[in-house]
């Protein structure tokens, strides 16, 4: 085996594993980065499950679907008329597999710009912080390095009784390559993957039943902004049942067999596609190898502190492989405090002020903390909200649903979460999480001057509320 050295070799080329390398390299590190993913066409692909099959591809079938949906469903209110409206499947992934390849292709081009070396294959942390890349030939190298940098990501957890087989049942990278918009969809999942693809296939066409075994509907989100968005999903003909557990996915001829347990007893379902969305998992198996001194919790996820060290000299992990939320860009700016850490610099992440994105129709958002955090921290607050019904550019847009609410400390109205759901507020959390990390109050929000039109009137309104001092909606 040959050898190569390095200040920093980091495992894995997604959005925590890319930018740590292009960072680093920035930095002055001679840097490397190992990754095994391979695109439709069996090239190597940087970019890991986000870019390839995962955030960049869903978004550009989500924007699809929401065409197609808005030329057959919405136009109307707008004097436009369509007739025999189709959707050609075979383009739309085409028009998918374009994009993909644009940002893996760009991420290639910055590691050339930034004098990265990539190698592809599968790393494996040796001890003494050498890493053997292991190519789909078969050949393995060592690399050598002052520090390395775990950033394997995660994988879709399979049910022992639902399995993947690729063409019945499947994972996101499965449903993002669909020949044909299927007659009937089964969903297990409500959660972000879900709703996202669920979301998709219904606007296509197809006849989608989410089942979810959590008696609550985004538990994780403001309960507000979960039953305006359940009921929104629920105009739209997104079936979804909670409370549900699947027990059983039998295969008969091209359709999938599901028994599930539901609140008022066990039900049946046959689907033609089912698409298994119950989470993720870190991908650790086989990363780690003896004697490297780096640990996994029970979840398989390596254990680090909050400044991503795994308490092996030198080694460190980052993004969907380590604690906190799966988010790429959680990930991302976890890779950049550890380059700049490791460069002698001061790196930081604040994992209070992350926000999170739903991008449904409508758009779900948050940041911070909910009311029924705060009840349980004993945190005193206040709240203040708006709709996107009262906010004219909404109205205007044809997208009145949804509202945005503002949670501030009842002492001292320091901003402790906000809470979105509606048009475009994807966007709009960002205003939201600039004010938290600057400590800002509601009251900072409620004086900054907001242009008019735009939706971002809702949070300027949600903050005046705060007070009771909205102006465009009774107090």
């Amino acid at each position: 085996m040959s050898e190569q050295n390095f200040d920093v070799v980091v495992i894995g080329a997604g959005p925590a594993g890319y930018v740590a390398a292009i960072r680093a390299a920035q930095l002055g590190l001679k840097t490397a980065c190992v990754d095994m993913f391979a695109g439709k066409d069996g090239k190597a692909a940087l970019g890991g499950t986000c870019l390839n099959v995962g955030c960049i591809p869903s978004k550009a079938l989500l924007d699809s679907s929401r065409q197609f949906h808005n030329l057959t469903h919405s136009f109307g209110v707008h004097g436009i008329s369509a007739k025999d409206a189709a959707i050609d499947v075979g383009t739309m992934v085409g028009r998918k597999d374009k994009i993909v390849k644009q940002f893996t292709g760009g991420i290639a081009a910055l590691f050339k710009q930034n004098k990265v070396s990539a190698f592809f294959g599968k790393g494996r942390l040796l001890p003494n912080r050498q890493v053997e890349v292991s190519a789909a030939d078969g050949s393995k190298q060592v690399l050598a390095a002052s520090n390395v940098i775990i950033a394997t990501g995660s994988v879709p957890i399979e049910l022992p009784f639902a399995k993947f087989d690729g063409k019945h049942i499947i994972d996101n990278a499965g449903a993002l390559d669909l020949a044909g918009v299927p007659k009937r969809l089964g969903v297990i999942g409500a959660g972000v993957i879900g709703l996202e693809l669920g979301s998709v296939w219904k606007r296509l066409g197809s006849d989608v039943t989410i089942i979810e075994a959590l008696p609550d509907f985004l538990s994780a989100a403001d309960a507000e902004v979960a039953k305006i968005a359940a009921r929104e999903f629920a105009k739209q003909g997104l079936k979804i049942e909670l409370g549900a557990k699947l027990s059983k996915a039998e295969i008969k001829g091209n359709e999938v067999h599901l028994t599930y347990a539901a609140k008022d007893g066990d039900k049946q379902l046959v689907v033609d596609k089912l698409l298994v969305a119950v989470g993720r998992r870190a991908y650790t198996q086989g990363v780690l190898a003896d004697g490297t001194g780096v640990n996994t919790d029970e979840r398989g996820r390596i254990v680090v502190d909050e400044h991503c060290w795994t308490g092996a000299e030198g080694v460190w992990a980052v993004g969907d492989c380590v604690r906190g939320p799966m988010l790429a860009h959680k990930g991302s700016e976890e890779g950049v405090m550890v380059a700049e850490l490791i460069a002698g610099k001061a790196g930081h992440i604040n994992m209070d002020t992350i926000p999170w994105v739903i991008y449904t129709e409508p758009e779900i958002a948050w940041v911070g903390k909910t009311e029924a955090q705060c009840k349980a921290d004993n945190i005193p607050y206040k709240t203040g909200s708006f709709p996107f019904a009262a906010i004219g550019r909404a109205v205007a847009m044809n997208e009145p649903a949804g509202f945005v609410k503002m949670i501030a400390h009842a002492e001292t109205d320091r901003i402790l979460g906000v809470h979105l759901v509606g048009a475009n507020v994807s966007e709009l959390v960002a205003e939201c999480v600039v004010a938290m990390e600057f400590k800002g109050s509601s009251e900072d929000l409620a004086r900054i001057v907001h242009a008019h039109p735009t939706l971002s009137e809702a949070v300027h309104e949600a903050a005046l509320s705060v007070d009771k001092r909205a102006i465009h909606k009774g107090n």
